[in-house]
């Protein structure tokens, strides 16, 4: 195993030769850090709290995609507000070196851990079915592969509708070692008829009720050494709720109508798009199940929270619609209205249109704005002022009614523009410049100020050289 090291340190600290030691019992290869952070994982190290660490994290791990840990030396006064700033700056974890028993293994350990999750959510099961390379959308699929295959517990996944719960679920079960050989079985609680509802899931015997002419196994029996999906168990009715639980702590049922136990040994995945944690406190649903449930959540994120996701998405749905062909290149045009068209269904929205516009592209070239069905195209053009709707008027407004300064004003809306554009880029100044179309000159200086705690105003005027570029 091999790792790339970067030192805080001061020059007369004895701590480096402490953690090279301690890494080369544990097996762990050291190389210095050049830069290049593709090839491997990285550790850095700090005695003393250094206000440069938080950006050399966010730069190095590139906003959390690689695996950077964070180690702690002695007399380090990092306190714990310091901690949280590092893990949101992308770090994997912050480690104090002289609390741990043995730090090398410590590590080791967290390595390989994530060396396995990594190479599940490169492996192409992961890559092909649930599409996306986002920050957001990779920290999503490590917890879904770590849950999987590092624990038996019951899943909560939450998420609006057609992001891919289902999908997730399906994931979950194929890479868990104790469960993918047995059968998946998915039961849709909205769609229970309250008269036959434990017949769904005990199952009955001949003659239980009116039409019952013969036995059945319910969705508890089927899925038993598997696993059990509940899709939307936010409308499981009340008496299923108290009966469901009592399942899950003595893994024992009766049929309807029988009086013998039956024990069923499986997996539960649960989905849903409503808010269980407020409908556990305004009493709609059971307090002592949800938290059984709860045991390990998910929230699958909304298409809009995902846009760099949206057209390697779009790509994979246009191979879909024509299998074993290379799919078309998406236009200029037609990538810019992809990734701001709102999706309402979200991915479920997008396949939907991009299955559309498969089926009216013809011909060898780009998929072009004439392929956009013509009830999905823009009512109008976008202007330059259309996205300051009512929402950032309001915003103006109280800041006007504050008494701030239209200098305050200004400098506050530029420093948020870069800081968004800047976290969209991986921490990549280069391209943040481009995409704001200033010199890279003017962005270093803004990440210098913040560091420094200055407020100095920073604009966003486009630069004369990058006009010119762009002609």
């Amino acid at each position: 195993m091999q790792i790339w090291l970067y030192s805080f340190c001061s020059p007369h600290s004895t701590f480096v030769s402490e953690v090279n030691s301690a890494l080369m019992l544990a097996g762990i290869t050291v190389r210095a850090h050049t830069g290049d952070e593709s090839s491997g994982p990285g550790l850095v190290i700090v005695d003393s709290a250094d206000p440069d660490m938080v950006e050399f994290v966010r730069a190095s791990s590139q906003n959390g995609v690689r695996r950077v840990l964070v180690a702690l030396g002695p007399g380090n006064d990092c306190a714990s507000e310091d901690g949280w700033q590092l893990l949101d700056a992308g770090a994997s974890d912050v480690l104090t070196w002289h609390e741990l028993p043995n730090p090398g293994r410590v590590i080791a350990a967290r390595l390989e851990r994530w060396q396995k999750i990594d190479a599940l959510v490169e492996s192409p099961l992961v890559r092909q079915n649930l599409i996306g390379q986002s920050r957001t959308w990779r920290s999503i699929l490590r917890r879904l592969v770590e849950a999987a295959c590092f624990t038996d517990t019951p899943v909560l996944l939450y998420g609006e509708t057609g992001t891919g719960k289902e999908l997730a679920a399906r994931l979950i079960h194929t890479l868990d070692p104790r469960r993918k050989e047995h059968e998946l079985v998915t039961l849709d609680c909205t769609t229970i008829v309250p008269e036959l509802s434990g017949s769904e899931l005990f199952g009955h015997e001949r003659g239980a009720f009116t039409g019952a002419v013969a036995a059945r196994d319910g969705a508890f029996a089927l899925a038993d050494g598997g696993t059990l999906f509940l899709d939307e168990i936010g409308e499981l009715p009340a008496a299923l709720q108290v009966q469901l639980l009592r399942v899950l702590q003595e893994h024992t049922y009766k049929r309807v109508g029988s009086n013998v136990w039956q024990r069923s040994d499986f997996r539960l995945i649960c989905a849903t798009n409503r808010d269980l944690r407020e409908d556990e406190q305004q009493g709609k649903f059971r307090r002592d199940l949800y938290y059984r449930l709860a045991t390990w959540s998910v929230t699958l994120p909304p298409l809009r929270q995902r846009v760099k996701d949206i057209i390697p998405l779009a790509r994979h749905f246009l191979r879909e619609a024509h299998p074993g062909e290379e799919p078309p290149p998406i236009d200029s045009r037609v990538r810019s209205y992809l990734e701001t068209r709102p999706y309402p269904g979200n991915v479920r929205d997008l396949r939907n249109l991009i299955l559309q516009i498969a089926a009216r592209h013809v011909g060898e070239g780009p998929i072009t704005m004439g392929d956009i069905p013509t009830d999905e195209r823009p009512a109008a053009p976008p202007t330059a002022m259309a996205w300051c709707d009512r929402s950032v008027e309001q915003a103006l407004r109280r800041a006007l009614a504050s008494g701030l300064s239209l200098r305050t004003i200004r400098h506050t809306v530029d420093d948020a523009v870069i800081r968004l554009v800047v976290e969209e880029e991986a921490g990549s100044l280069q391209q943040a410049a481009d995409r704001l179309q200033v010199s890279l000159r003017t962005l270093q200086k803004w990440r210098a100020d913040r560091r420094d705690g200055a407020m100095a105003p920073v604009s966003l005027q486009p630069d004369a050289q990058v006009v010119g570029a762009i002609g």
